[in-house]
């Protein structure tokens, strides 16, 4: 067992939902090196996100904070200023830090450069996305260099994509979701991420290097090989039961017409065939991207470093793929949306083949780091290192999860606010009413070991009124248990 302060590696993709490998349940999945990276590590079933959507998620996994207390509520808010990311924090301790891919803590719609926080990164290789046409989208430059036949087709004035339905409003694949593979964002990242390990760290330091690969979010979309490796008879239908809706919040019917607050297509517009290539798809995106995870392990093992890194694959939120009658994501609390997968790998620290079935949040994440960094916890972080829960150390684990959206995503008309309470089994959905937002004040209650689909909406249901109190009460407790108290108190009075 090594004594060196480890090496972190942290894999994160955008839009995953838990059940899209297949050591957890997807017959579709073709992931042997994650499944893989699971059997050698360990295997968090019960991961939760504070946001369903990509900023104020991956705010909380910087700051280790809830979201009404970072401050980056929506998507197009900026991060504030003096808020303390962990990266920074491992660089002051020492730690060569790199990100590549996705970071989304700052506005950048359109043409704009995400500002730059102070994160402590040595490299700072970034691009939101692969049609994003910052000037300082790395895969762009890359792309120039490395494939000009293949950037001039995605960008033949060098102004907007050449697939107008490109982004959010495109049903099915777009050009840049095809490209061949050795031009393909999601190749880009493991170059870059393996050219890290392998020449641009530092010999002298340990390293924390995240990864952000864009897929599986959409358009629903991946190279024609990986299309065609996918078995369409084991693509499982979405989860839906017939009038389920109408026992839910009225806005899930909304959406079910219409994604994202009406700006883009909903399931409504999909043909049953269209719903299911989009999920065959979303399973060639992740195919995809557990050959690269592959690629990247091995340059690891080849460097000689696998014994003292832990490696992390995670994502920042899920993807409703269709069920109960909904695509994307936005104020639905469902597992589909706010469950994700986690894996730790760490040989000699974290046992093999461990599964953790305990309620834990994506805000232990920077916890997690920091304590395997021997370095000192950040005083405004509220999560807790996972280490204890891998080694079975743990006592007094939190026995609770915590999501809260606030308009986040596409802002409605009046604007649409939820909090979701994970309770042992159960899960409260509230639906904020007046003075929150103009809207009627709705719920939703279940029963996640009867109905793990959640299917069946017990909120307004007489047998089940006692519960919905208990829940009620114990979400009050949590929110006042889970407020930004971190200002020291210098004295009495």
């Amino acid at each position: 067992m090594s004594r060196r302060r480890p090496n972190i590696l942290m894999l994160c993709t955008d839009q995953q939902r838990y059940d899209s490998l297949g050591i957890t349940g997807a017959k579709a999945a073709i992931t042997p090196h994650l499944d893989r990276l699971a059997a050698e590590g360990a295997l968090f079933s019960n991961t939760y996100v504070q946001n369903p959507i990509c900023s104020p998620s991956r705010a909380s996994l910087f700051t280790g904070q809830y979201v009404r207390n970072h401050g980056l509520w929506a998507n197009g808010v900026s991060m504030p200023s003096h808020k303390k990311m962990f990266t920074r924090a491992l660089a002051d301790a020492g730690y060569d830090c790199g990100m590549i891919g996705k970071q989304h803590l700052s506005a950048c719609e359109g043409w704009q450069t995400e500002a730059r926080l102070d994160d402590g990164y040595r490299v700072f290789d970034w691009a939101h996305d692969p049609i994003h046409r910052s000037w300082q989208n790395a895969y762009h430059q890359w792309l120039r260099r490395e494939h000009p036949a293949v950037y001039k087709g995605l960008f033949p004035d060098e102004g907007d994509p050449a697939n107008a339905g490109a982004g959010n409003k495109a049903k099915g694949a777009t050009p840049a979701d095809t490209v061949p593979v050795e031009a393909h964002f999601t190749h880009w990242v493991a170059e870059r991420a393996i050219d890290f390990i392998e020449t641009d760290r530092g010999e002298d330091e340990p390293f924390f290097l995240i990864a952000n690969f864009f897929d599986p979010h959409h358009p629903f979309g991946a190279p024609q090989a990986y299309r065609d490796r996918i078995d369409d008879t084991l693509v499982d239908p979405p989860h839906i039961r017939d009038g389920e809706l109408a026992s839910k919040p009225k806005v899930q019917s909304e959406y079910s017409k219409k994604s994202y607050a009406g700006a883009v297509p909903g399931f409504h517009d999909y043909t049953p065939e269209e719903i299911h290539e989009l999920r065959a798809n979303f399973h060639a995106m992740v195919a995809f991207i557990d050959d690269e995870v592959g690629r990247i392990m091995a340059a690891l093992e080849a460097s000689g470093l696998a014994e003292d890194t832990l490696v992390v694959f995670t994502s920042d939120h899920g993807e409703m793929l269709g069920d109960h009658g909904i695509l994307l994501k936005g104020p639905m609390l469902y597992d589909a949306c706010t469950r994700v997968p986690l894996i730790l790998r760490w040989p000699g620290h974290v046992p093999a083949g461990t599964v953790v079935d305990d309620l834990v949040q994506w805000i232990d994440l920077p916890a997690t780091y920091l304590d395997v960094a021997s370095c000192p916890q950040m005083p405004t972080c509220q999560g807790a290192s996972l280490m204890p829960l891998v080694t079975g150390a743990a006592e007094d684990w939190r026995d609770f999860a915590l999501c809260e959206y606030r308009d986040s995503g596409h802002g409605a008309h009046p604007p649409v606010m939820t909090t979701m309470l994970r309770h042992g089994d159960w899960k409260l959905v509230i639906w904020h009413g007046d003075p929150a937002v103009n809207r009627e004040r709705e719920g939703e209650l279940y029963n996640l070991a009867a109905d793990p689909h959640e299917f069946v909406n017990l909120y307004d249901d007489p047998a089940f009124a006692a519960e919905r109190t208990r829940l009620k009460e114990r979400l009050v407790d949590v929110i006042a248990a889970t407020e930004d108290r971190s200002a020291p108190r210098l004295s009495r009075w």
